[in-house]
């Protein structure tokens, strides 16, 4: 346990320089999304293709993060605010029971938007840059990111953990979101 805390602690340091924050280029350079299936706090299968067509934020969290915690007001704030204007909101929590994350991030912060649950850590892992620390678990790069996906499937927005510059009412993400629709 010590050795993962430590791991997890050296890897989140490197982060803090590494990514925040970037839209993503359009054209050649166009970063297609993963696609996902994976089940709700509340027991419905929910998929990438359910939204095709609509703008995607993902947020990827689990109960113990206090960035993935500080955002999500902010996340539900954006589902409010868009909802209306083709944007869905999503928070894919990492390797915890849907219990834990039903009681401490769902109803906790009353979230009206979709919360799904990654119990082995790969839909996650799938969204991972492959440069970024290769020695720290794939799914545990993108804890506490955020991610805009268009209409077509495109990534247009990626923030990874950045503590030193942490923007957790989300007005990077707000501003690509607004430059986009």
């Amino acid at each position: 346990m010590e050795r993962y805390i430590l791991k997890l602690a050296v890897g989140l340091s490197f982060l803090c320089t590494v990514c925040f924050g970037q839209s993503i280029p359009s054209g050649k350079d166009v970063i297609k999304s993963p696609n996902f299936n994976l089940f709700s706090t509340g027991g419905e299968k929910v998929g990438l293709k359910d939204f095709k067509g609509k703008f995607v934020v993902v947020h990827i969290a689990t109960t113990w993060c206090p960035y993935c915690n500080a955002e999500a007001p902010y996340l539900e704030e954006i589902y409010q605010e868009y909802q209306d204007k083709n944007v869905e909101v999503l928070i894919i929590d990492v390797k915890e029971s849907k219990e834990l994350v039903t009681q401490l991030i769902k109803d906790r912060f009353n979230l009206s938007f979709p919360v799904l649950l990654d119990s082995d850590g790969a839909v996650a892992a799938s969204f991972a840059p492959e440069d970024i620390l290769p020695e720290l678990a794939r799914d545990e790069i993108m804890l506490a990111s955020n991610l805009l996906i268009d209409p077509e499937g495109n990534i247009q927005f990626m923030s990874l953990l950045d503590t030193k510059n942490f923007d957790v009412k989300l007005v990077h993400l707000k501003k690509r979101l607004n430059e986009l629709l």
